[in-house]
């Protein structure tokens, strides 16, 4: 007990430390999901569905090219989803957090392979790959 009390001030830095990565995973939603460059291969290989679950406006402003929109407030119908559940979804939002909701609420509705874009477009952007812009 008094290795703890003698050296409080490295466990509160550890915890410090630990929690400032977290935040930073956690603030831009770049914690979960693949890289764009990883989507871009499930793209061309597995013929991937992009689903990107902005709102209409924020869609025609840029996406992932041959991106659908579907936002993510009407996902929960199904409506324009594909048909096979087993068909590889990549998911867009615009910084990745939505993307998060979105993929659990794929996997409700019976989706089984949902993999949700790492950092949204924003990343996407980042890594310098194309965009297509309605209107």
């Amino acid at each position: 007990m008094s290795y703890l009390a003698d050296n409080w001030y490295w466990m509160v830095a550890a915890a410090a430390s630990g929690g400032a990565l977290l935040w930073l995973q956690l603030k831009d939603g770049a914690g979960a999901g693949i890289s764009p460059q990883n989507a871009v291969m499930l793209m061309n290989r597995e013929k991937a569905f992009v689903l990107d679950v902005s709102t209409a406006d924020t869609f025609a402003q840029g996406s992932v090219t041959g991106a659908r929109n579907i936002p993510l407030a009407d996902l929960a119908s199904g409506k324009g989803l594909p048909g096979k559940k087993d068909q590889v979804i990549l998911v867009v939002s615009p910084d990745g957090r939505d993307g998060v909701k979105a993929a659990a609420q794929l996997k409700a509705l019976g989706h089984e392979n949902v993999q949700v874009v790492g950092g949204g477009l924003k990343a996407w952007v980042a890594a310098n790959l194309p965009l297509q812009r309605k209107g």
